[in-house]
């Protein structure tokens, strides 16, 4: 039998942080034309986009946009009524996704009674990852001093750095984090950051946020969404230009101006 929490599960600048471009390895996830509808409800409207290898992009929106709608779209959580989604040139199946993707999101809590430390080193194991991958997510996210407790009697803040080292444990090269930074204080937002640059590797993610001042912090690229539409996508600079905003508009400027 396969819970809820089994399925969320499925395999699927500034203070000192700029972005760093990805290199220009090309396009690596296209979304061609996804759209959702809830009754007579539209979540998404033709939403259309591509992910380049080893960027972090940022999902940006106010809640109910329809950000964790499409992430779930894009894993095969749930089925779209129009749209397709390629890897590397090549249409993906819904049992194929689960090779690519790895999806975290904002209210999972796998093995909720079990140590922390115990659930670490199984997900450890099971993707192959080196002792000193352990040490080092344990110390970057300061989870030392919780490894023996239950998952389920941790804070909101440690639950999210807990979740957030078993999504970079995972092999998969395309990461969704739903609302990676919810629930983290500044120093706490910054540390993640950190941690996130230090860990993209060869990796490719995708952070759904809506605190814009952190998404401006660590996104390479931005995926504006609003009542389910994509209106535009680019750098901010980028954005900026297409928005007609002066040079040192913020991503809230632009925001508004497409919003």
């Amino acid at each position: 039998m396969t819970t809820s929490q089994d399925r969320d599960f499925h395999g699927h600048g500034s203070r000192g942080f700029t972005p760093v471009p990805p290199t220009p390895v090309g396009k690596q996830c296209l979304v061609e034309g996804f759209c959702k509808r809830f009754g007579a409800y539209h979540a998404l409207s033709d939403v259309s986009f591509t992910l380049f290898a080893g960027e972090i992009a940022g999902l940006i929106g106010p809640n109910g946009a329809g950000k964790s709608t499409l992430l779930e779209c894009m894993t095969g959580l749930l089925p779209v009524d129009a749209g397709t989604i390629w890897w590397q040139g090549k249409e993906l199946s819904l049992a194929e996704r689960c090779r690519f993707f790895w999806y975290q999101p904002d209210d999972a809590l796998p093995f909720a009674r079990r140590r922390v430390g115990a659930i670490l080193s199984f997900f450890r194991r099971i993707h192959g990852r080196d002792r000193r991958d352990f040490e080092e997510l344990v110390s970057g996210l300061e989870l030392a001093q919780v490894l023996a407790k239950p998952l389920h009697t941790l804070s909101k803040g440690y639950r999210r750095r807990v979740l957030l080292a078993l999504a970079l444990l995972s092999r998969q090269p395309l990461l969704l984090l739903d609302e990676p930074f919810d629930g983290f204080d500044l120093r706490q937002s910054l540390m993640v950051m950190d941690l996130l640059h230090r860990w993209k590797k060869d990796r490719t993610m995708l952070l759904s946020i809506h605190q814009l001042s952190e998404a401006e912090k660590i996104c390479d690229r931005f995926l504006l969404i609003d009542q389910g539409r994509m209106p535009a996508i680019g750098t901010l600079e980028e954005l900026a230009g297409q928005a007609g905003l002066a040079s040192g508009a913020t991503l809230e400027d632009v925001f508004l101006a497409f919003t």
